[in-house]
């Protein structure tokens, strides 16, 4: 018998991902994408011939009970959210509906429509923000940094509340940053690979950041939608940290970047106050002990090796558009 998922989020680096994993694995995918003047489909636009989309919206519970009616999904991946952190304080608002309050939409249309069928949650990190402890596990208090933080609060907690009121087989994967070729250049690491590849090429002289000092847990992006995925083929519920165990400073990255295109990042890096957060999470370190053993779910990719990653793939992308041949 198919498998059949519904995966909301779908057009983004996680989505691109996981739609992948779920293809080779024989399911009939389907993705849930709201409607825009133009469809941003770069992350999956090699595969997006075998995806069904459905048009929907997190804010609009009808939309998302006839999103589930439709894929009819024995697993349902709720990806989507307003998801970069900096955005989060310029719209707190907004930040809420989709991030928070778009997890209840999506539980209730599952609990309406197909309550047995499996849910998985993207908890985060930023969670932890002012960390409680060091590493953080499953079981370390949450005090977040930002109305991102907050609001993936509120989504992880419905998540549980979901699991518990309505014997829903409900998880969350609080995962730590895990970034690939597809990440938005929004974010940290994607900024400073196409920074190095656009400095390499001449098209631009330097690299404005903020804080250097900040150490995060970075993993790729590609092992951890197979967490993901071996969540929701256990016996029962369960919320797991997804991590790498390993924290590097933002310096590191960019020195490791910067450094496999040969060139001095000191020479480039211009500290910019105006990127520094408001309120800056300094250390995020996770212990995925119960991921590997429960799931037994490992690492294949490496940080230093992620990063070289990113930056060969966004000078290709240069160089595939004429830029420095």
């Amino acid at each position: 018998m198919e498998k059949r998922a519904l995966i909301t989020g779908i057009t983004g680096q996680d989505g691109s991902y996981l739609a992948e994993l779920l293809l080779e694995k024989g399911y009939k995918v389907f993705g849930l994408r709201r409607r825009t003047s133009v469809p941003i489909m770069e992350n999956i636009e090699h595969i997006k011939n075998e995806i069904e989309f459905i048009d929907g919206d997190l804010l609009d519970l009808t939309s998302l009970m006839q999103a589930v009616k439709i894929a009819n999904p024995v697993e349902v991946y709720n990806l989507a959210a307003q998801s970069f952190v900096g955005t989060s304080w310029t719209q707190p608002g907004l930040t809420a509906q989709v991030t928070a309050l778009g997890v209840t939409n999506m539980l209730e249309a599952v609990r309406l429509v197909k309550p047995e069928a499996r849910f998985y949650q993207a908890s985060s990190s930023e969670m932890f923000g002012k960390v409680m402890e060091t590493p953080q596990k499953e079981t370390t208090p949450f005090y977040p940094r930002s109305p991102y933080g907050v609001a993936k609060v509120y989504g992880h907690w419905i998540t549980v509340n979901y699991r518990e009121s309505y014997n829903m087989f409900a998880c969350s994967g609080i995962l730590f940053n895990h970034e690939s070729p597809r990440r938005g250049v929004e974010f940290v690491t994607r900024k400073v690979t196409d920074a190095v590849a656009r400095i390499k090429l001449g098209l631009q002289s330097e690299l404005r950041m903020g804080n250097l000092d900040a150490k995060r847990d970075w993993g790729f992006a590609g092992d951890y939608v197979k967490a993901m995925w071996l969540m929701l083929q256990q016996d029962t519920p369960d919320d797991y940290v997804i991590s790498t165990n390993e924290t590097h400073t933002v310096e590191e990255l960019v020195e490791i970047a910067f450094g496999h295109a040969g060139l001095n990042w000191k020479e480039y890096v211009v500290i910019d106050p105006k990127f520094v957060r408001p309120a800056e999470v300094d250390l995020l370190l996770g212990d995925c002990t119960k991921a590997k053993q429960q799931l037994g779910w490992e690492l294949e990719v490496g940080f230093e090796q992620l990063i070289k990653m990113m930056v060969d793939s966004d000078l290709a992308k240069y160089n595939k558009q004429g830029i420095g041949k």
